[in-house]
């Protein structure tokens, strides 16, 4: 149901334009206004695409990319831990083996400040598999944050990991 709003409300809102990570809504009218942060990523890994939805799902297997203990589950409602709890969440939807929708915050989010919603699909690129990330929602106090974070602590582990297994 989230990936649905999420889609939704990105497909019908108009007039909008997406200028550095964010939505902002009545560019056209003169009336802007922010609505979303939005990091968007793509990387493409030597493994194949179920493989990597797989990987992700399996909290030994991402727990190994990523270097710390994971709880993560490949059921709706499945709680996901990660980094000894500075990332904590839900999965909200997954459809095998393409797409994995969750709740997600750090401990960097304000108690007042609501779960972002991620939004990882799966396909196949040349002889690998591509992951596109879409997170929505993150905070302004902890885009930049995120943003790097990405690449710092999952798209390079687990390169590394895929290379040395």
């Amino acid at each position: 149901m989230a990936l649905g709003l999420a889609l939704r409300e990105l497909q019908n809102i108009h007039p909008c334009t997406y200028v550095q990570g964010v939505l902002w809504y009545g560019v056209k009218s003169g009336s802007i206004r922010k609505l979303r942060n939005v990091i968007r990523q793509s990387v493409v890994l030597p493994a194949s695409a179920e493989a990597l939805f797989d990987m992700y799902l399996d909290p030994v297997v991402h727990a190994a990319i990523t270097g710390n203990p994971v709880r993560i589950g490949r059921e709706t409602g499945a709680e996901f831990l990660a980094f000894n709890g500075a990332l904590s969440g839900t999965i909200l939807a997954t459809v095998r083996p393409r797409l994995i929708v969750q709740s997600w915050r750090s401990t960097s989010f304000k108690g007042d400040d609501p779960d972002s919603t991620l939004i990882l699909s799966f396909s196949t690129e040349g002889v690998g598999g591509r992951i596109d990330l879409v997170h929505l929602d993150v905070p302004d106090h902890d885009y930049e944050g995120v943003t790097k974070g990405w690449e710092k602590y999952y798209w390079t582990p687990w390169q590394n990991y895929l290379e040395s297994h």
